[in-house]
């Protein structure tokens, strides 16, 4: 009887992964088009009025003033509305995000998995329809998404954190000897100490289908071990990381925020920054002559400040760390330095909701072009750094022919109106990704 059950539920789950696979198979393959649109592309500041795109299968296929309707497409007029990019986030945890700390430290990871996929869920429906994870297991999320099982933004894996022992990865108790605890067993935390074992470490992110690394390379906020003034890793270990990832012609992102650390990451050959918050002048103007990018969260003390314990270690590091947002922000502006807009949402499935006024944030600094540009087109260069180990081939971050077919309908004009992106349920008319729409409520 139980082999019988066990039959008929896999037999039902196989039939019902089936049937949403074919649905959004044939909803990619048909053509849609969208006429009377205004268009910001990612890359200009003038809108092009009074356009149509036609998408067929999962790419801009034709944009022109007018566009003859194919046979069965499914027509969308934008009546003026604006048509833009998919967002994107350079710094986005698909398995931190939603649970809180204790939920993370004590749940199994099957049931985070699926919270995760939920959560993926979400932030597609805010908009956001790429994403570069840079520390967790979010491997079974982006397949159940790349197949078609479930709905959410596509995913750039870093795979687990690498750190060394007392670093940004190590969870253990303090005067525990090295086994490994449940999140580092899990794939969601690596720590790693030598060159060998860091060389190790970062292969075998690889072989679990790493874009990108990511590794601590600095003092952490959320992490009881280091305090910010560390630099973790020597310089022979954070080049050793660099040496591999060339070896698979891809890069290291690293997690730092003191300017002695930065300098030593970039000495190493690392080319993506995130965070950064404590950095001098001095190194976001050689950041700017070497082209190596600032990820850039737009952290604040603020009433969307992520939470610590009052009094804790960690809230005093959230306050000496978002202290420095404004100024070295200002300063990376002032170099034209490349920076990338992401958000590190942790342990807070309350502030997840709020990933598009994270972005909306930006207006302090920037102009809502800039912003808007630094989400979609910006983003994309950073992102597609990972060369040939990119599993999505085609340009995204932009509106044009050919490019891959990530697509938002606002209802207003964001490059006038930045915190229009703050509320994507009442002012996103329309949310396409890969050429499937997941939302149409035009009227």
């Amino acid at each position: 009887m139980r082999l019988l059950q066990s039959f008929t539920a896999s037999l039902i789950l196989s039939l019902t992964f089936c049937i949403v696979t074919m649905a959004q198979d044939a909803q990619s393959k048909h053509a849609v088009l969208i006429t009377n649109a205004r268009i910001f592309d990612g890359q200009n500041e003038k809108l092009a009025d009074g356009m149509s795109v036609l998408v067929e299968g999962n790419k801009i296929s034709q944009i022109a003033k007018s566009i003859p309707a194919p046979a069965g497409a499914t027509v969308i007029d934008a009546n003026g509305k604006v048509l833009m990019p998919g967002l994107s986030d350079m710094h986005w945890h698909v398995m931190f995000n939603a649970p809180a700390m204790p939920v993370l430290l004590t749940a199994d990871i099957g049931y985070l998995t699926l919270l995760a996929g939920q959560s993926a869920h979400d932030d597609l429906m805010r908009g956001f329809t790429t994403v570069r994870d840079v520390g967790g297991n979010s491997f079974a999320v982006k397949r159940a998404i790349d197949g078609g099982l479930i709905p959410g933004p596509r995913i750039y894996p870093s795979g687990p954190m690498i750190s060394q022992s007392s670093g940004h990865s190590d969870n253990r108790p303090r005067n525990e000897p090295g086994h490994e605890t449940y999140l580092e067993n899990n794939h969601m935390l690596a720590v790693a100490d030598g060159v060998p074992e860091v060389m190790t470490a970062v292969r075998r992110n690889l072989r679990m289908g790493a874009t990108q690394i990511k590794l601590a390379a600095g003092g952490g906020v959320s992490s009881d071990y280091d305090p910010l003034d560390v630099t973790e890793y020597t310089f022979e270990e954070l080049k050793a990381a660099v040496d591999v990832a060339k070896t698979w012609n891809t890069y290291v992102a690293v997690h730092v925020n003191t300017d002695v650390a930065v300098r030593q990451a970039i000495a190493a050959g690392v080319i993506s920054i995130e965070h950064g918050f404590l950095m001098e002048e001095g190194t976001l103007k050689l950041m700017a002559d070497k082209g190596v990018w600032f990820s850039m969260q737009p952290l604040l003390n603020d009433e969307d400040a992520i939470y610590f314990p009052p009094g804790s270690a960690n809230e005093t590091k959230w306050i000496e760390v978002t202290d420095g947002t404004d100024k070295v922000i200002k300063l990376a502006k002032k170099y034209g330095v490349k920076t990338a807009f992401g958000t590190d949402v942790l342990f807070d499935p309350a502030l997840g909701k709020k990933h598009g006024k994270l972005l909306a944030k930006l207006k302090r600094w920037y102009t809502p072009y800039e912003a808007l540009k630094m989400a979609t087109y910006d983003n994309a260069q950073l992102v597609k750094l990972c060369g040939p180990r990119d599993q999505y081939p085609g340009e995204i971050g932009v509106v044009k022919e050919g490019a891959l077919a990530d697509l938002l309908l606002v209802d207003g004009n964001p490059l006038e109106n930045l915190d229009l992106v703050a509320d994507p349920e009442k002012n996103f008319v329309m949310i396409m990704k890969d050429g499937v729409i997941y939302k149409n409520t035009v009227n």
